[in-house]
């Protein structure tokens, strides 16, 4: 039988990874989730925001709701 590739599937297998989350505004936010919901609303773990490519904020955790979320990369290398 094949792994199930439903989008909410695939992301719940990555809890506790590092990942960036792209929002419709374009705003990037990276850090560890720790948290996936049915609505895709996440809780971000040592999170920074990233606005056109540049760090502008570092924040501590955050909740990202799901319906503003464009996008996930969940191979995002974690910072040293």
């Amino acid at each position: 039988m094949e792994p199930s590739k439903k989008p909410l599937n695939v992301i719940v297998k990555r809890l506790n990874s590092y990942i960036a989350v792209v929002l419709k505004n374009g705003v990037e936010y990276r850090g560890t989730m720790v948290q996936c919901d049915g609505h895709m609303n996440l809780i971000l773990d040592g999170a920074t925001e990233y606005v056109n490519g540049e760090m502008v904020a570092n924040y501590g955790t955050i909740l990202v709701r799901g319906n503003n979320i464009l996008y996930i990369r969940i191979d995002m290398p974690k910072p040293q």
